[in-house]
């Protein structure tokens, strides 16, 4: 113990002996030991810019996990609106971009989005049917009260239920393989998700809009099949599917609007929302030169069901 005192005790004038290891008459600096580089950040942003919500909104409502490597999760970045995607009686579509900047090792990273944001009631030109949320509850019973009176909150609540809504079934259809864009994050009344592009910067056309080859109409069809397969097996069907809410991307369709999703048990009406999609989708198939039987694709679907 005492050789250990003693060389501490030997070391204890260091500074005062700075000169006698490095020639060197000044003496040095603790500070010097701690040097910073500081870069001057750009903090001002566009009229048509945010910092990303990516950390603001609940764990629960970002994009379930694996999330596909396009997915920006940085701090430092930012979402700049590009302009409308749609306006719908309930809804309107934003394209969004969500970017970083190159930090460090860190390569620069971006993404496109669609921003699909809710209107309140009193702004919007068409109330879905009730028929659609039969079974649904509202948990919270102040949100209840809101709704039930109409109230400017209850009217936020109701559009946010159905963002939720959405949300939800983005999650669970993603999971299931069901051909959906992967659902991004929600944040009160707007919903992000993938955007699905034409392969040439635009968004992908309807399907409603394409006139496919036979070869490329039958791979649609199995695709459209597979989906709503999954969909049944879920115990859930779209409720308002129809070319209009099925989007083509090349060779791969991809299901879109699905905040009314049904279960086809649990609500009275399941079955002929479930018959309905079925009708919708085998009459477009079939204006194109594609027999299907709607009966026979609703068989199909129920044996998914039970």
């Amino acid at each position: 113990m005492s050789s250990e005192y003693e060389r501490s005790d030997s070391y204890s004038d260091l500074d005062s002996r700075w000169s006698d290891f490095t020639g060197d008459e000044s003496q040095p600096d603790p500070a010097d030991d701690f040097v910073f580089e500081f870069h001057s950040v750009d903090e001002e942003l566009g009229p048509d810019q945010r910092w990303s919500t990516w950390l603001e909104v609940e764990r629960g409502s970002r994009g379930p996990e694996p999330r596909p490597p396009w997915v920006v999760t940085e701090q430092a970045a930012i979402d700049t609106e590009l302009g409308v995607l749609k306006t719908g009686k309930e809804a309107d579509v934003f394209l969004l971009e969500r970017a970083v900047e190159a930090i460090g090792d860190n390569p620069a990273k971006s993404s496109l989005l669609a921003a699909k944001r809710y209107r309140t009631e009193e702004h919007r030109s068409f109330h879905r049917s009730t028929s659609y949320v039969e079974g649904r509850r509202t948990r919270n019973s102040r949100d209840s009260r809101a709704m039930a009176k109409k109230s400017s909150h209850g009217r936020s609540v109701a559009a946010g239920q159905w963002a939720y809504a959405e949300w939800d079934a983005l999650n669970r259809l993603w999971k299931a393989g069901v051909p959906v864009p992967y659902p991004v994050q929600v944040d009160g009344t707007e919903l992000l998700m993938e955007f699905i592009d034409d392969g040439e910067g635009g968004a992908a056309p309807r399907l409603a809009q394409v006139r496919p080859s036979k070869e490329l109409l039958g791979v649609y069809f199995e695709q459209l099949r597979n989906g709503m397969r999954e969909l049944a097996r879920a115990g859930l069907a779209h409720g308002d599917l129809s070319p209009y809410n099925v989007l083509a991307q090349a060779e791969r369709i991809v299901m879109i609007d699905l905040p009314q999703v049904v279960d086809i048990v649990g609500n009275p009406k399941g079955m002929d929302f479930l018959m309905r999609d079925c009708h919708n989708m085998a009459t477009w198939f079939t204006n194109r030169g594609l027999e299907i039987d709607e009966q026979e694709l609703f068989a199909d679907l129920l044996t998914m069901v039970f």
